[in-house]
């Protein structure tokens, strides 16, 4: 016999030389170093499941007499947990069970400590890199290994004879056996039957008579020879080999010596149970055995725990690691049909048939984990000891692992969570313990199969069932645990479901948010800090993955069915970023997170696949059963996308419903029918649809409506009823969920017809027990009296077992009802009492056994869960309900955050809000986020800081806002609205800092084209752009950012400054930094490409902003920026001459009113009016359509206040001439070129303007190249006043003349043209236009001949005779030319002779010279028309007024006396026409005495003039007869 020393024993080791390489040899170790050893490593083990542990009889030895031995080898693991179990007398007897306090702790291996769990990198090659003999020679060293060891350790006195002759251990002999056969081997290893050379070492394994050392060595050398991959597929009966390692190992026997050794071995039996399943050749294992393996590692594990902890780290990880490599190998199985399960089968505990079991949670723990090793004797094997156990054949059981192992580990994997459930409520259970390191374990063990079988899970419906019913529902349990760390598992678990298993989750996804993280993150329901920091984190996490949001909303907001999850997490998110009365925290941050997490999400979507068209609004515009509305392909976007948009549609009526019917139920009804979501005519199935889907309803008003005896109320009572799936369901149980929709109503009638509409539903569904629906009825009855007895605190005396069971005795037809029945009822009343006032408050409700039981019924008929796509289909509606609470909580965290990366996360968040909102164009979103960041930019704050633009430098959260606002006003300006008004705020404070770039209001035109001209008079000033127009001098605090900084190093010569300090340099270098990084100007120079409404909504801020101007003096700040925002303004004018119709009317209105109300020189005017000019002068090329509404704005100029107008004349008459020499053929109007001519008027009277608009004037008037009709008539008028004007020299008045005069020219081309052109109707019409204007020109020249300078007066006569007389190609009609002799000739010589009389010969000089050049003028076109005139009826008087003004010019009086060369020019001129018309036969006496009045007042009035006349223009005969003639009239 060998004994364990207690300071020495002998083993096979390995050990690191100095120079690093590795060796191995057999080396005696002293026991306490070993020891020592494995102290240091599992010290720095950093990963460490707390432990099930294991109570043993087993002590260390104090006698070489006392041996034990210990094996691994143990019945089925329902034992395990239910006692203890006799083994032979050679065997310890072992006792396992629940031990009373583990150990806590949770970490993770790191790699270093890979080297105890597996060989060195050296035994990890294939064999076929080696020769036979090298495998050869390995094999036979761990042969002599193992002889080693037991030649030291096994000899047996009775196996020995006297004598040098002693009979060898068989296992010795076996192994020397294999020693001489192993060299001897010719063919290739994979030929080779691996027992051969694995027997000698698994019988060592197996025997009973070896010690701990011994095992140990042989199980290294088996490790040894796994691990080099000599075992694969290709390797003759390789199946054989592998159960028989796996056989031996989980079979495993020694003696145990010493827990140190035995630590040992049961460490190497992982390592080769490990090996094995990692092995090529693992597949060839069988279902039974994998079984075998795993519930052999759970033994260790919990025979561990009272054991070192190195044992206790590498059993659980040698679990861990197990398990994952069973369910990676799952994706890779084919679905296998197993007999004896069923598709559809559940394991997470059967539902009885009418109660005939106990409730979801009740599961018997002995049950619940039942042993997986099966009986190797038996025909069929039994996975579970329970009732729910399930039966495999056992040939099934014997095939290559796959589904059935998977199956049942995952089965005993959730049961582990139903045993943790009932062992901590034991007497004597330690809670903490129980309440964290077993479920951490095995939810751990959990989350690995899931992580590696992943989406090959849906396609094994067994494994699938277990994930739907028995685990989710233990999760939704644990999830609300005390405990932070078994939280953070769970939530783990579930976000590895939702990632491979969602399509099959749907309901138990919602369920999890609704009662385990939306209750856990707020403290209203309880919950620790700790849970609600686990809870937000996994949200958080949730909230990362970008479809996950977008699903919610349309799987579960969008499902009337379902709560609206999507908007209960957003809301979580956004109040939890709210610090409310408290400082900024971590948990405001991670909600931050998340609610960022998801807008970014949205914003990525945009950037996937931009918007292609918006979304139309749903309406309903008939009546459809809105619980029957059903989608064609939930696959297909352009399907689904309506369809859920429709059904969120329909919810949110359904809600106002609600509402209205709590108030009102009658008009709850009515607004349904108007919305067409009930019918017309009221039925009792949509009303009844209405209570049962519709959250929010008040349960009372339901109650009563339900519970009325109006016929139509019953029935809806029933078909409400009839809503409902009882399905094997126990009776407790469907009425708990029947009477959670409303209140049960307190009058007994109205409780008997909902009873019984229960009842009636109820047998219909779950005929097994009751013989009739009467028996379900009083049965029902019955148990709302228990209930009622049992949960009243007013019944003193409670009803017990024994006289419930007797009160429903012969209900059941006539006969009872199986006791047992009953008994569980009574036990369910009581302990969880049927709410028959539910709790109408409570948002996120506790998850119970009934509620479960409904939710598995509703998950079959559930509508197929929608996965979403990378495109933003929802994003609209979804960022509609989340944008404004998103909003707020960014901006209060980042108005709280002291932290830059805070601030960069919140900018963040702002800059995708902006992009979702200008994406979809929810331009009030937009709005109320450019109010939110501009109050971040300190800049529309009072200024309390002597040096503003230091403390903006030194705000970095300031810069930063300032930086995001306009970089939203660049990239989302076409959206912005209200918004602009906050950014003009912003630029206007930076402007009144002087902060802002000098070319900031340009408008990007070029210079060149708008260059000075030269010209005479002062420059111009206060103008947009640096080339004819400076800017406005206005004294301002500084000219821009430089400045500022100049003034800031400069020294004041009044009161002297201290030289600025490093701090305030590098503020104004960020300060510069900022600006520059802003592109203010951008927004102006660029606003072409901005959409209408948002142009538009710029433009009117800009006007809002200069504020209304007044009367009288301003402050020079206000007019600062009134002058800054009208250039702006004026700027975005001239870059959208394009659209110049959207502006136009605001622009107009605004300088409109600058000029009525200015009545001194000052820049705003100044601006506005040059600005006016400069507008019309840029866009009349372009904008044809707008010239008379353009050039009617320039009579604004004429309206100016008349100091107003003398300070500017000049410019703005060489800003009118520059127009007209630029646009002259774009002027076509009438209206605007008299405006244009007005305005060249006015100069006339202004010295230094009138030069230049003469000389416009002349530009349009020379040659008749610009003249047309439209601008004929005011050109004249126009040319008239400067031939007027005595503000220059004559010369100028005379140009004047010639220009009028010279406009006769287009006068007869016109007349031409329309004659060749038209035809003979359209052009007379248009000779008669022409006539008139011919009538308006000479009017002109009859006004200048009035001029007091003599040269004027008389050039102006001689241009009025060449108008006059040069029309004959005009023809002008007889109408017009006696106008014109009335109005033009007549009148002449009327106010002639009148000045003449009048006014002395210092006002007027040589009137005589004046008076003969106009009775010239009226003689020579009266004989030019004497033959057009002649055939007028009005000839006479029109003749008589003729020999009138000759009268009086004969008789005139100039300077008190009658002027000779008159009294010659009179007879002479009269004489030549009394001659022409006689000859003409004009005068001529044409009939007898009285007969002829022209004939007789002619002679009468040459007799006034000159008697002599009549004898020499009529010859002597027809004198006489003349003669004769008057004397006998006389």
């Amino acid at each position: 016999m060998i004994y364990l020393s207690a300071q020495k024993y002998i083993t096979r080791g390995r050990y690191w030389c100095s120079n690093g390489r590795r060796k191995t040899s057999e080396i005696i170790v002293p026991y306490f170093t070993i020891i020592f050893f494995l102290f240091l490593i599992s010290a720095h083990l950093p990963f460490s499941f707390p432990f099930l542990t294991s109570d043993t009889n087993a002590q260390t030895p104090t006698t070489s007499g006392n041996r034990h031995r210990i094996s691994v080898e143990e019945p089925p693991l329902s034992r395990l947990f239910t006692g203890c179990e006799s083994w032979s007398s050679a065997r310890l007897q072992v006792r396992f069970r629940i031990p009373d306090n583990l150990k806590m702790g949770r970490l993770k291996l790191q790699p270093g400590i890979k080297a105890i769990e597996e060989e060195p990198e050296e035994y990890e090659n294939t064999i076929s890199d080696r020769d036979k003999a090298a495998l050869g020679c390995m094999i036979n060293s761990e042969i002599g290994a193992v002889l080693a060891v037991m030649r030291r350790n096994v000899r047996r006195g009775g196996r020995y004879m006297s004598g040098d002759d002693q009979l060898e251990h068989t296992l010795i002999q076996s192994l020397k056996a294999l020693r001489r056969q192993i060299f001897s081997l010719q063919h290739s290893w994979h030929t080779v039957n691996p027992a051969v050379y694995l027997q000698p070492f698994l019988d060592v394994i197996r025997s009973d008579e070896t010690g701990a050392p011994i095992t140990g060595v042989a199980l290294s050398s088996l490790y040894k020879i796994m691990t080099l991959d000599v075992l694969d597929l290709n390797t003759v009966n390789v199946e054989d080999a592998m159960h028989l390692v796996v056989d031996a190992v989980t079979s495993c026997r020694f003696e145990v010596t010493d827990p140190a050794s035995e630590e040992v071995v049961l460490m190497k039996i992982l390592q080769v149970l490990l090996a094995c399943m990692k092995s090529k050749a693992s597949v060839m294992l069988s279902n039974q055995h994998v079984c075998t393996i795993v519930n052999t590692c759970f033994r260790v594990v919990h025979q561990a725990g009272n054991k070192g902890e190195l044992l206790q780290r590498m059993a659980r990880h040698t679990l861990h690691e197990i398990v994952r490599c069973i369910f990676s190998h799952l994706p890779d199985v084919a679905k296998q049909e197993v007999n004896g399960l069923t598709d559809d089968c559940s394991f997470g505990g059967k539902q009885l048939e009418n109660g005939n079991g106990g409730s979801e949670f009740d599961t018997n723990f002995a049950n619940a984990t039942g042993g997986m090793v099966p009986d190797m004797n038996e025909n069929i094997v039994v996975l579970g000891t329970g009732k729910d156990a399930v039966s495999y054949d056992l040939n099934l059981m014997t095939e290559p692992y796959g589904v059935p192992c998977m199956v049942e580990i995952f089965h005993f994997l959730c049961s582990l969570l139903n045993a943790v459930e009932h062992m901590a409520t034991g007497p004597r259970a330690n809670t903490i313990a129980y309440d964290e390191d077993v479920p951490l374990f095995a939810l751990g063990l959990i989350n690995s199969a899931i992580e590696l079988g992943g989406t090959a899970i849906r396609r094994h419906p067994r494994i699938l069932s277990l994930v739907q019913d028995e685990l989710f529902r233990n999760l939704m349990q644990f999830g609300l645990s005390t405990s932070p760390l078994i939280l953070s598992m769970v939530c783990s678990i579930v976000l590895n479901l939702y990632q491979h298993l969602r399509t099959e989750l749907k309901l138990q996804l919602e369920a999890f948010f609704s009662c385990v993280i939306l209750r856990l993150a707020q403290s209203r329901y309880g919950a620790s800090y700790q849970q609600q920091e686990v809870a937000m984190e996994a949200l958080v996490d949730f909230c990362r993955l970008k479809s996950f949001m977008v699903e919610m909303y349309a799987n579960l907001d969008c499902d009337i069915t379902c709560s609206n999850i999507f908007e209960d997490l957003a809301s979580l998110l956004s109040k939890s970023a709210f610090p409310v009365n408290c400082p900024l925290s971590a948990m405001h941050i991670l909600a931050l997170d998340g609610l960022i997490a998801v807008i970014q999400g949205m914003a990525e979507r945009i950037s996937n696949a931009p918007i292609s068209s918006e979304l139309a609004p749903v309406n309903l515009e008939e009546y459809t059963p809105f619980w029957m509305v059903k989608c064609d392909n939930y696959s297909n976007p352009d399907d689904w996308v309506p369809f859920v948009r429709r059904r969120k549609y329909i919810k949110k009526r359904l809600m106002i419903g609600a509402d209205h019917f709590n108030r009102d139920p009658k008009k709850g009804l009515e607004f349904l029918q108007g919305t067409h979501l009930l019918p017309v005519k009221l039925d009792p199935q949509s009303v009844a649809c209405f209570f049962r889907y519709t959250a929010g309803l008040d349960k009372n008003l339901v109650g009563d409506f339900l519970g009325n005896h109006d016929e139509f109320c019953v029935l809806v009572l029933h078909e409400f009823a009839g809503t409902f799936d009882f399905q094997d369901m126990n009776l407790d149980t469907a009425l708990r969920l029947f009477l959670e929709t409303f209140r049960l109503p307190g009058e007994s009638q109205k409780i008997q017809r909902v009873l019984e509409a229960f009842s009636e539903r109820y047998y219909e569904q779950s005929p097994q027990i009751l013989a009739n629906k009467d028996a379900a009825l009083l049965l029902s009855y019955s148990l709302i009296m228990l209930n009622t007895d049992q949960h009243n605190v007013q019944v003193k005396k409670k009803m017990t077992e024994e006289d419930f069971i007797r009160n429903n005795r012969h209900i059941n037809g006539g006969n009872d009802l199986p006791r047992e029945f009953l008994s569980e009822l009574y036990d369910s009343i009581c302990k969880n009492e049927i709410r028959t006032i539910p709790d109408q408050c409570a948002a996120f409700p506790e998850m119970n056994p009934s509620r479960w039981i409904d939710l598995m019924h509703k998950s079959k008929k559930t509508a197929p869960f929608i996965l979403s796509d990378t495109k933003s289909h929802l994003d609209r509606d979804m960022f509609a309900v989340m944008s404004g609470p998103t909003i707020a909580a960014i901006s209060v965290v980042f108005d709280h955050a002291e932290l830059e990366d805070v601030f960069q996360t919140c900018i963040d968040g702002f800059l995708a809000v902006a992009k979702i909102s200008a994406c979809h164009h929810l331009e009030d979103v937009l709005d109320d986020l450019v109010v939110s960041l501009c109050k971040f930019t300190t800049l529309l704050n009072p200024s309390s800081a002597e040096e503003p633009v230091l403390a903006f430098g030194d705000d970095a959260k300031a810069r930063m806002a300032t930086i995001t606002v306009f970089t939203i006003a660049n990239r989302y300006g076409d959206f912005i609205r209200a918004g602009w008004r906050n950014i003009l705020d912003c630029i206007l404070k930076l402007h009144k800092l002087g902060l802002l770039p000098a070319r900031v209001a340009s408008d990007a035109a070029d210079d060149s084209e708008l260059s000075s001209e030269p010209g005479h008079g002062k420059p111009l000033t206060n103008s947009l752009s640096n080339a004819h127009m400076p800017a406005v001098s206005t004294p301002r605090r500084s000219s821009g950012l430089m400045g500022r900084f100049s003034q800031l190093l400069s020294l004041d010569t009044e009161e002297p400054r201290l030289q600025p300090t490093e701090q305030q340099l590098a503020a104004h270098q960020r300060t510069l930094q900022t600006i520059q990084k802003c592109h203010i100007d951008s927004i102006f120079t660029e606003s072409k490409f901005l959409q209408p409404d948002s142009l538009l909504h710029l433009a009117r801020a800009l006007i809002w902003a200069a504020g209304r101007p007044q009367k009288g003096n301003s402050s020079p700040e206000d007019e600062d920026t009134a002058v800054f925002c009208l250039e702006l303004l004026i700027a975005i004018t001239l870059n959208n001459r394009d659209r110049i119709g959207i502006l136009w009317q605001g622009v107009y209105e605004h300088i409109a009113s600058i000029v009525q109300t200015t009545v001194m020189p000052c820049a705003l005017v100044e601006k506005a009016v040059f600005g006016l000019l400069r507008i019309c002068q840029r866009l009349l090329p372009y904008k044809e359509n707008l010239a008379d509404d353009l050039l009617r704005s320039l009579q604004l100029v004429l309206k100016l206040d008349a100091r107003v107008a003398d300070a500017y004349c000049e410019q703005i008459t060489q800003e009118v001439s520059r127009l007209v020499k630029a646009n002259a053929s774009h002027i076509r109007s009438q209206m605007g070129w008299k405006t244009i001519t007005s305005l060249l008027s006015i100069t006339a009277r202004y010295p230094e303007a009138s030069e230049v608009g003469f000389d416009a004037l002349l530009f349009i008037m020379s040659d008749g190249i610009n003249l047309m009709p439209a601008n004929f008539t005011t050109c004249v008028e126009a040319a008239r006043q400067f031939a007027e004007s005595r503000v220059a020299h004559a010369d100028r008045s005379i140009r004047a003349l010639d220009l009028m005069s010279g406009s006769l020219s287009c006068l007869t081309q016109w007349a031409q043209e329309v004659r060749e052109a038209m035809g003979e109707l359209e052009a007379a019409k248009t000779c008669q236009d022409i006539g008139e204007m011919w009538l308006r020109l000479v009017q002109g020249l009859r006004k200048v001949c009035l001029d007091q300078r003599e040269d004027v007066r008389n050039h102006a006569l001689l241009s009025l005779q060449m108008c006059l007389t040069g029309v004959d190609q005009v023809n002008i009609q007889h109408g017009l030319w006696l106008q014109c002799f009335d109005m033009v000739i007549f009148t002449a010589l009327d106010d002639l002779l009148e000045i003449s009389q009048g006014h002395t010969q210092k006002d007027f000089r040589n009137m005589e010279g004046t008076l003969a050049l106009a009775l010239k003028l009226l003689s020579k076109v009266f004989l030019q028309l004497l033959p057009e005139l002649s055939q007028a009826t009005t000839f006479c008087k029109l003749w008589l007024g003729f020999l009138s003004r000759m009268e009086k010019y004969l008789k005139v009086k100039v300077r008190g006396k009658k002027n000779e060369k008159l009294q010659e020019l009179v007879p002479e001129l009269l004489k030549n026409i009394l001659i022409v018309m006689r000859n003409k036969g004009v005068l001529v006496q044409r009939s007898a005495l009285g007969g002829d009045s022209l004939w007789e007042l002619t002679w009468l009035h040459v007799n006034n003039i000159a008697p002599s006349l009549q004898s020499e223009v009529i010859p002597d005969q027809d004198s006489e007869q003349i003669s004769g003639e008057n004397q006998e009239t006389g």
